[in-house]
């Protein structure tokens, strides 16, 4: 493309979540973002065509399933420069088929905005593609007329190609770690591939998250295997759960500290009935994966289960926490998983599976906290409030968060119910602010047909009750919360490197153990075949 020269019409397209209840109500933001995208391109001498109309019928112009987004590729040309414009979360596997295919230069272009979470579907799409080995550039600007955007639109609309600053990415050397922590990472990896170890995954394939599925020939080099289990047992299951074992969860919860939220309308309000419902799904989780001897296990809730029962956040959570209700056996006999979490990887994300089992291991071994969880990297902004001088990071998650991750743990937590956009039968989620602490953030990917980890160094801080409920107020308040700063890694940079929607945490002791947590996890990684890196780190950690 750099001999040649790009033709005037950009073709653009916008991917949209499955449910037409999200995409009507995004809509407008995502209009928006697109006017001012188009001005941008305008202004630098192009013009614009929409590769597919809005609907009428539907109330919106997204690409709503992978086969409306083949019949839109089959209208587009392949050589023609295209643009997935995205302003709220979409399902990659929309256009995945499509972009696989098309021969001119893409761009993935989202808004700087916590509003929906369209910074979150960039990044998911930006993971998928790399994955495929589908070339791409991307860009993300708040207004679309900034000059450091403009700049590199117009290198995209001259070469067909954005470059993006990466000197924060530092490859693993063997010399990073000193003897004993690599003697503990070899031992780590060696038992964990003699022994082996079982993923639960409860139907494979969330939201159109291409990037979130290991393929089986990568994962078992690690010595982790998948055990593909149905959702369709897991309701199943949660239907032989009795009423008073469903109690006593939510009795536990309650006598925690836990403020549910509730109210009588089952379409609005978070009822009583949706928090026995989960109580139910987190007895029957840990009985089958118990059953399968699993390891750890992930739930994908949002297609299917979201018509049967209450979202399955406030499962996950419990799950992934060391604290948490007491699960028997059927016959009451056995407690199970007793006294530490059994970890559960959010919308069943294969590489944050394989990451928290692995993060679990390293952490037990140095006498750090087990608990981890992902969080989507929704949005950064300044610090309002002059707290801190640093970019601070939005990192919130429907599910899965553990109330460890909380100063006071349950007494910190507080249930709402899930937006009735995404979630029909409701369900509480665990929000709450995460407390401040050191904290080892890492990434499992797949690229070139090889699993790659990215981890670095960050802060949990905290900040004034004003400026939290502004971050809340700016992205999902429904949803738990940490402040993070991350270390030696600028925003963009940030944004360009990193190849999920989602980033994995865990807190350690203090700066120099999460230092040591985060070198053994790299070791353990790199023994066990990845391309390591690490991506933003203390200027001493390594």
């Amino acid at each position: 493309m750099a001999d040649e020269k790009m033709p005037q019409t950009i073709t653009l397209i916008a991917s949209g979540d499955l449910r037409d209840s999200a995409n009507q109500v995004c809509w407008e933001a995502q209009k928006d973002m697109e006017s001012r995208l188009v001005a941008a391109i305008e202004s630098l001498g192009h013009s614009v065509v929409r590769g597919h109309e809005f609907d009428e019928a539907r109330g919106h112009g997204f690409i709503r399933s992978q086969r409306q987004g083949m019949d839109v590729f089959r209208e587009i040309d392949p050589d023609a420069p295209l643009i997935v414009a995205e302003a709220v979360w979409q399902y990659s596997h929309h256009i995945l088929a499509g972009l696989t295919t098309h021969r001119g230069p893409i761009l993935t272009v989202a808004n700087w905005s916590g509003q929906w979470p369209g910074l979150v579907g960039l990044l998911n799409l930006n993971g998928s593609l790399t994955k495929a080995g589908v070339q791409y550039s991307s860009l993300w600007s708040k207004e679309f007329a900034d000059a450091v955007f403009l700049d590199k639109l117009k290198s995209w609309l001259d070469t067909g190609s954005v470059a993006h600053e990466m000197s924060h990415v530092t490859p693993y050397e063997i010399t990073s770690c000193d003897a004993s922590t690599r003697a503990l990472a070899l031992q780590i990896a060696e038992t964990l591939q003699r022994e082996k170890a079982i993923l639960g995954v409860f139907d494979e394939g969330c939201m159109g998250m291409f990037n979130a599925i290991i393929p089986d020939h990568l994962l078992h080099a690690t010595g982790v295997f998948k055990e593909r289990l149905s959702q369709s047992a897991l309701y199943f299951e949660s239907q032989q759960v009795s009423d008073e074992e469903a109690q006593a969860v939510r009795d536990w919860l309650d006598q925690a500290g836990m403020k549910f939220h509730t109210g009588p309308n089952h379409e609005t309000d978070l009822t009583d009935a949706q928090i026995l419902g989960q109580c139910r799904v987190y007895i029957a989780a840990m009985r089958i994966a118990d059953d399968f001897g699993c390891d750890a296990i992930g739930i994908q809730y949002q297609q299917g289960l979201k018509d049967l029962l209450p979202a399955s956040d406030l499962v996950e959570g419990m799950l992934n926490d060391s604290v948490r209700p007491p699960v028997f056996s059927r016959d009451g006999s056995r407690e199970l998983y007793a006294g530490g979490p059994l970890t559960h990887f959010n919308e069943v994300d294969e590489c944050a599976g394989l990451d928290g089992l692995i993060t679990n291991r390293v952490h037990s071994a140095l006498g750090q906290p087990v608990e981890n969880t992902l969080h989507d990297l929704r949005w950064s902004d300044r610090d309002a409030s002059g707290t801190t001088d640093e970019e601070v990071w939005v990192l919130e998650i429907s599910g899965a968060v553990p109330a460890s991750h909380f100063e006071n743990g349950w007494a910190d937590a507080e249930g709402f119910r899930q937006p009735p956009m995404y979630f029909p039968s409701g369900g509480s989620t665990i929000r709450g602010i995460s407390k401040p602490g050191e904290v080892v953030w890492s990434r499992i990917f797949v690229e070139d047909d090889r699993l790659h980890m990215d981890l670095g160094r960050a802060t949990s801080i905290e900040l004034p009750a004003e400026e939290t409920q502004r971050r809340w107020d700016a992205t999902t308040p429904q949803w738990p919360i940490m402040h993070a700063v991350l270390h030696g890694v600028s925003r963009d940079e940030m944004m360009a490197r990193h190849k999920a929607n989602h980033i994995q945490v865990a807190y350690a002791n203090s700066a120099d153990e999460a230092d040591l947590a985060m070198r053994a996890k790299a070791s353990v990684a790199n023994q066990l075949g990845m391309v390591v890196n690490y991506c933003g780190v203390r200027p001493d950690a390594h």
